[in-house]
């Protein structure tokens, strides 16, 4: 193949440059050394050894495309006369597959730098993983494409790393590189297959520089002594995540990696045919049946195609396989299967039961029917399931959602705050379902047409010592819905691991060390209120202390405490038990909740007589609070003279400890955290007085408190990873607003002055309000401002 003479490049006055007519020079000799190599072997193995020395590069690598054009393909000598592949996907985004795809040369000065790669293209991104796992540190870049001489069609790429000069790479080796792309397309415009895959499909990660072929001869010797896979050797000892293993068996096969995720919807319809043991013993199994075709999870890929194992079960399907690791594939089994000690079996042959025996009770009354088909084992060990998997999976609350019809009944799980999709139950069976749930916490199941409340005593009928709170409520279409929360069970949490500021911690612990005096709890539904007493509870429970508690239901037990459940139908209201504590010779009470105005009076008789009173209250904040207990008739001068304190609280989502991204924040972003931080304090009077000077002061504070040496604060963001099931968020943290009663708040409350007079009161005496107590949890890299937003809203 004829190359055409490289033109001659004046020298550039940089480091480690070489004298234009030399470069020339020694750049002919390795486009003639090229041209005279036998095979694609010795032009990606020896050639690239010249062409580094020649551009001064750290690193060179030449790669085909792939004949279906999805990977860059290089070739890594492993012995005298062998050789691996080496697969990078080709990707608009990454810096190779947008000088590929776009033909054109990219010389980027550092990869790291995300305004240069935004000039090139905004959705150009580098991709730091190989860095982070060998601690090579890539900055200079140079790509450039290998188009076929005939139809400019991309046939592969060079790609050089790192220049000696610690710069961009100069023109002179710009202009080289296009040589040598000519030089190199000859041989490969028609490229050969691959004569040797790679031998091991972890070979990969010596590739890709996880580990050396030392260590994963090492690794597999150690598993041959042990007797196990070698994948626990490469998970276990060598610390390689499940991640970067996939990665290296999607590259052997070239497929798809999926990894184990936790909220995975089983596929009943796919299941019903395949037992556990074949599922397990093939190494195949179906996970999703999408629009492009059924998606099957293997361990080999190329073994289950070429016995055709997944054509065989699913013939009128297209299958497109995907590969994972063996304890992922184990953990996605025993998500579809059960597999624990306290599962009471496998969910998804129990749905082909019912299935299989389908009934249809829509169009009858008779109880008996139902209350004998809600007794059936299946439809018994499958409600079980429901509560056990529950369970495990840190669920809150379970929402089981009939529909009319031949629709099937849809049951979903609420995890830190957000419903996710469980699974569904075949229409004939959701009278029998709800019907069995009324029987485990003793509902009368002849009434279908009023509400229920009641708990299930999980223990009972199941070895899992839990208790789950019952309601069912009548839903269109003669249908009746039901929701179960599972109750907090335990020890109660210390009020140091409760997630307070040290001010509010320190102030919390001030007020509630007070003899008498009355303090609520205040916010939505599910926003943590009743933890956060019996932590209280926790942190006063003394050997010398009598403490009642009136709650409805009772939710967390502790030993030292009475604690005493409403029971409306035999008159045990809020009102009758809080008169019958006052004669029990208490020293702390805990209402469960202030909702009428003899509750309340009688509370505040209480704590003016002697008593330390805790409630809790539906309101948003805490000046809020005062202001709807004065609205409910309370005299203000006895309130005022009761009340210590109003603690208002939400839950927000916190970031994944395993996934979140660490970032420097620009100033820019600093500035809206501060003027979101501000609002409210820019009524008080020191800001009136001087808001630039108050501002300065904030911004020293948390500089002091969350920023490094040069003054920079680091913020974190979600990512998502297997652990988090791709949210990026895990558990929640909880933000709040404490309110003390200070001498000029009570002088408020007699006054009886609006919420917002109260609540610059409240922040000149130096209350946090929720959202200043988000921003200092965002500061602290605990959850981001999107979360604190969405639960601060007004």
């Amino acid at each position: 193949m004829s190359t055409p003479a490289p033109t001659l490049l004046k020298q550039k006055n940089i480091p480690n440059s070489i004298p234009a007519q030399d470069f020339s020079k020694n750049l002919q000799a390795v486009i003639a050394k090229i041209q005279a190599a036998n095979n694609v072997d010795e032009i990606m193995v020896e050639a690239s050894k010249d062409i580094r020395a020649l551009f001064n590069a750290d690193r060179l690598t030449i790669y085909a495309l792939s004949d279906d054009k999805s990977f860059f393909i290089t070739r890594v000598k492993t012995g005298i006369d062998t050789f691996q592949d080496l697969k990078i996907p080709v990707t608009e985004t990454s810096i190779m597959g947008h000088a590929g795809l776009q033909k054109k040369t990219l010389n980027i000065e550092d990869v790291y730098n995300k305004s240069e790669l935004k000039r090139i293209d905004a959705q150009l991104v580098f991709s730091n993983e190989a860095d982070k796992r060998t601690g090579y540190r890539t900055k200079q870049m140079l790509v450039a494409p290998i188009l076929n001489q005939e139809n400019q069609a991309l046939i592969g790429i060079v790609q050089a790393i790192n220049h000696k000069s610690n710069q961009a790479f100069p023109s002179e080796i710009v202009q080289g590189v296009t040589e040598i792309c000519r030089a190199v397309s000859g041989a490969l415009k028609q490229p050969e297959k691959p004569a040797q895959l790679l031998k091991s499909k972890y070979d990969y990660l010596v590739l890709d520089a996880t580990i050396s072929a030392a260590e994963l001869e090492l690794a597999a010797r150690s598993a041959r002594k042990k007797g196990c896979d070698l994948e626990d050797i490469l998970l276990d000892e060598f610390q390689i995540g499940l991640p970067v293993i996939g990665k290296a068996l999607a590259s052997f096969f070239a497929v798809k990696y999926e990894p184990f995720k936790a909220d995975r919807v089983k596929p009943a319809e796919l299941l019903k045919n395949l037992k556990r043991d074949y599922v397990e013993s093939n190494a195949i199994l179906p996970i999703d049946d999408t629009k492009d075709g059924l998606v099957i999870l293997t361990l080999d890929p190329e073994r289950v195609k070429t016995q055709r194992i997944a054509n065989t079960i699913f013939p009128k399907n297209k299958i497109i396989y995907t590969v994972t690791t063996k304890r992922e594939f184990d953990e996605t089994v025993k998500q579809f299967y059960g597999g624990d000690e306290i599962d009471s079996g496998d969910i998804n042959e129990m749905l082909v039961g019912l299935q299989g025996e389908s009934i249809d009770t829509e169009e009858t009354d008779n109880d008996k029917e139902e209350s004998s088909a809600a007794s059936d084992n299946e439809l018994v060990k499958l409600v079980n399931k429901i509560i056990i998997d529950a369970y495990k999976q840190g669920v809150s609350d379970i929402h089981i959602e009939p529909f009319p019809g031949k629709e099937k009944t849809k049951i979903r799980f609420r995890k830190d705050g957000s419903l996710m999709p469980y699974i569904e139950i075949p229409a004939g069976y959701r009278n029998p379902l709800i019907t069995r749930i009324k029987i485990m916490c003793d509902l009368d199941i002849s009434e279908k047409r009023k509400p229920q409340d009641g708990k299930i005593k999980f223990k009972k009928f199941a070895p899992l010592d839990i208790e789950l709170r019952v309601a069912t409520i009548p839903s269109a279409g003669g249908m009746e819905d039901v929701v179960m929360r599972i109750l907090a069970a335990g020890e109660p949490i210390p009020l140091e691991n409760m997630g307070f500021t040290e001010h509010n911690l320190k102030e919390l612990k001030s007020i509630i060390s007070k003899p008498y005096g009355l303090f609520f709890v205040c916010g939505p539904t599910g926003s943590g209120k009743t933890t956060t007493l019996h932590s209280v509870l926790k942190y006063l429970n003394q050997n010398d202390t009598k403490i009642w508690t009136a709650e409805d239901p009772v939710e967390i037990t502790q030993k030292g405490l009475r604690q005493v459940q409403i029971n409306v139908k035999a008159g045990l209201t809020f009102p009758v038990i809080m008169r019958s504590f006052l004669r029990a010779d208490p020293d702390i009470i805990m209402v469960g909740e202030m909702r009428d105005k003899e509750t309340t009076s009688i509370g505040i008789e209480a704590s003016l007589t002697g008593h330390l009173v805790l409630a809790t209250l539906h309101t948003n904040s805490a000046p809020e609070s005062v202001i709807r207990l004065l609205d409910m008739g309370m005299d203000p001068f006895n309130f005022a003279d009761a009340l210590l304190g109003v603690l208002a609280q939400r839950l927000a989502k916190r970031l994944c400890k395993h996934c979140k991204e660490a970032y420097v924040a620009s100033e820019q972003e600093v500035d809206t955290l501060l003027d979101e931080y501000c609002v409210e304090l820019r009524n008080i009077d020191r800001f009136k007085a001087d808001p630039e000077t108050a501002l300065r002061e904030i911004r020293a504070q948390w500089i002091q408190q969350y920023g490094d040496d040069q003054g920079r604060i680091t913020l974190y963001k979600a990512v998502g990873c297997n652990e988090c099931v791709g949210t990026g968020y895990a558990g929640r943290v909880g933000l709040h607003e404490l309110m003390t009663a200070t001498d000029a708040l009570k002088k408020n409350v007699q006054e009886r002055v609006r919420v917002a007079e109260m609540l610059v009161t409240a922040l000149g005496d130096g209350m946090r309000t929720l959202k200043q107590d988000g921003i200092e949890k965002v500061l602290q890299g605990v959850t981001d401002m999107h979360q604190v937003r969405v639960v601060c809203i007004k």
